[in-house]
């Protein structure tokens, strides 16, 4: 079981030729217990996703560490597992092949049969071992991608965006999948969102984090049973909260990027009926 360890990260790219060196995030520590679901959640540019590719391994930090049970994070390794916004699969290979290819190096041939069919089971998609990407809906192919994250048995799943570029009704599909995976796996894992109402149905705990420099405003429990309802009292209560906390650093971020156009675009790109924050930016 996995214990993850972010200590007083920050993260600063160098400035260009006549650029200042630009802070993405600075002084972000947080634990994040085995077993237990996290979402970090914040507008556009806080620097989620570099926070989530450090603990990846596949970006570095400028200050600061992340261990995983007290090694450090120093590269890429198979204890842990990443699902992208896009499914990224191989298009020659079928459905099965495509989770097979991450398993060759670790175990024999039928092994990796073996455990493709496995884990294609455990995300519903026995009856498409065959299929190509081509042939899949866009939720279809996030599913092998998660299968095939899942495969490895890494101690850590890390999810960036994953359900971002999909229709609500595939996402309302697939927070059913992820939770009961979670529930299923025991996995640990840390989830990149944008929507207040994602992060509040698969969570235990959410990490809001600030516009630049970046670092956590704020950590939420969220005590809600599962499954979660939307239209309960303590789910909107708790929507309503973050939001109104994130509302200025939405707002500062709008500033920058429109200027003189913010004033009258503001009620339109703040407020809409998912809690997607800041989806016009």
């Amino acid at each position: 079981m996995s214990h993850v360890i972010i200590d007083h990260v920050e993260k600063t790219f160098p400035g260009g030729k006549n650029a200042q060196p630009f802070t993405v995030f600075e002084d972000i520590s947080l634990s994040v217990d085995a077993g237990e679901f996290v979402s970090l959640l914040g507008p556009s540019g806080c620097g989620k996703s570099t926070l989530l590719n450090i603990v990846a391994g596949l970006d570095t930090a400028s200050e600061g560490s992340v261990s995983i049970n007290n090694t450090q994070v120093t590269g890429p390794g198979a204890d842990r597992g990443v699902v992208f916004q896009e499914a990224a699969l191989m298009p020659w290979m079928n459905v099965k092949q495509n989770v097979e290819f991450a398993l060759k190096k670790q175990h024999s041939k039928k092994e990796a049969s073996a455990r493709a069919e496995e884990y294609l089971k455990l995300v519903h998609l026995s009856r498409f071992l065959d299929s190509y990407p081509h042939e899949l809906s866009g939720g279809m192919k996030q599913r092998v991608s998660i299968a095939r994250a899942l495969s490895m048995d890494p101690e850590v799943l890390l999810m960036d965006e994953p359900f971002g570029a999909l229709d609500e009704q595939t996402r309302m599909m697939l927070h059913k999948e992820v939770q009961y995976i979670w529930e299923k796996t025991n996995k640990t894992i840390l989830f990149v969102t944008h929507n207040i109402r994602e992060s509040i149905l698969l969570s235990d705990r959410i990490v809001l984090m600030g516009t630049r420099p970046g670092g956590i405003r704020k950590i939420f429990d969220v005590p809600l049973a599962r499954p979660r309802d939307p239209s309960s009292e303590e789910f909107t209560a708790l929507e309503h909260e973050i939001m109104s906390i994130l509302e200025k650093e939405i707002e500062k971020v709008m500033r920058e990027e429109m200027g003189d156009d913010f004033r009258s675009k503001k009620a339109g790109l703040l407020y809409n009926s998912n809690s997607n924050m800041g989806d016009h930016i």
